[in-house]
């Protein structure tokens, strides 16, 4: 009977899957797959690994959640793979504090922990972790592990995670954290194979999506990123604004007399690229838009990510390679390329004929700092975590 491991990624309205086989090392995706507009008009696809489509159950009725969403993958998931046995279930936790720095397998304690730092992540944490007690309810024999954002940037010198706050406040976990660290520990972890020559050096990566941040790794390690205390700072976003002046948020308070809620609805849904837009989030329709508010939003995305990358490079104290990764940065040449350009002073040389071919090292062989395209992989990510964890991975199917 061959072992799966199944990892989650369990969000406010939509579920994203992956089944792996806990087979040999290289750990083999068996499907990929989620299950959009949870509460209002769900809709589940699921591919192979092959990317060819696959047969799913019914969605439209009953699916109101999270924890009905993962009823229909495990619905789905046992009538697909009718030889198969789940062993271990990995998930997706934003935000693991001062105390996670690595995955760890789920227990009661550990949830609580968990559900304290919820005010640290509100609009991610509560359904990473209502998608680990559905699991409980649905699979109770099968293990679990949380899989953090944050534990890859436990490394960062203390100096980088002070927030400048009176130490009273300080003691109760209130630093600069990072995330994206699911992403980037796989970058750092596929760089020695890719390109060996960079992966001992200084490297930015940047992980540029809906989500956007940049990490500085040095021989592989973080050692600064753009993210802070929560997933609001450092980059424009879709719909986050990035780096903000405090006063602003005060003034948001005190003198528009606006709610904590609405305020935080303004933050984490109506700012960043759609705010300055008022098209989209997606920059996909803003490079297609002809209104000039949504070149506007694209010019400052690319301000943004050239001015940090300026500021990571200052903390690397210079630069060897810049990586682009996630949806964005693996897919617009036209991204990559005005931020090379506004990089140029580092001593960039694009190659627009490789940019434009989406190949994986897109700088002239001559450039002082090369560049490079490489697709990243979260969940296999945390498959691997999963499986280290619980002793999968090498087992005979």
């Amino acid at each position: 009977m061959n072992e799966l491991a199944l990892v989650l990624n369990s969000g406010s309205s939509s579920v994203k899957f992956a089944v792996f086989r806990a087979v040999g090392s290289g750990w083999p995706l068996a499907a990929r797959g989620n299950i959009e507009g949870i509460g209002t008009a769900p809709r589940m696809s699921v591919h192979d690994g092959a990317g060819n489509a696959m047969a799913t159950p019914g969605t439209r009725a009953g699916v109101t959640d999270a924890a009905a969403a993962l009823e229909r993958v495990f619905e789905w998931l046992r009538s697909s793979f009718k030889d198969g046995r789940l062993v271990g279930v990995g998930h997706r936790v934003v935000h693991g504090g001062p105390r996670y720095a690595g995955p760890v397998i789920m227990t009661p304690q550990v949830l609580a922990e968990l559900r304290e730092l919820v005010p640290f992540a509100p609009l991610h944490q509560p359904y990473n972790l209502a998608g680990i007690e559905a699991v409980a309810r649905y699979q109770p024999a099968v293990p679990q592990v949380a899989c953090f954002d944050t534990s890859f940037h436990r490394t960062l010198p203390a100096v980088a995670k002070l927030l400048p706050l009176p130490a009273d406040l300080r003691r109760d976990g209130l630093e600069r954290y990072g995330f994206h660290g699911l992403s980037y520990e796989y970058i750092a972890s596929v760089l020695p194979q890719i390109a060996p020559a960079i992966a001992p050096g200084r490297v930015i990566v940047a992980h540029l999506g809906n989500g956007a941040s940049l990490c500085a790794l040095r021989s592989g390690v973080s050692v600064e990123n753009t993210f802070s205390f929560t997933a609001l700072d450092g980059l424009c976003m879709g719909t986050r604004p990035g780096a903000i002046d405090p006063g602003a948020i005060l003034y948001l308070f005190q003198k528009l007399q606006l709610s904590v809620t609405e305020v935080e609805n303004i933050l984490y849904e109506k700012s960043g690229l759609l705010g300055i837009s008022g098209v989209s989030n997606d920059m996909r329709a803003l490079l297609a838009s002809a209104e000039p508010s949504a070149a506007l939003a694209v010019e400052y995305f690319v301000y943004r990510a050239a001015k940090e990358v300026g500021a990571l490079t200052a903390a690397l104290g210079g630069l060897d390679a810049l990586v682009f990764t996630a949806g964005i940065g693996e897919n617009s040449a036209v991204i990559r390329s005005r931020i090379c350009k506004a990089c140029a002073w580092l001593g960039i040389e694009l190659d627009e004929k490789a940019n434009t071919a989406s190949a994986a090292c897109i700088t002239r062989e001559a450039s002082p700092v090369s560049v490079w395209r490489i697709p990243t992989n979260e969940e296999l990510m945390i498959a691997r975590q999963t499986g280290r964890l619980l002793a999968l991975s090498g087992r005979p199917s």
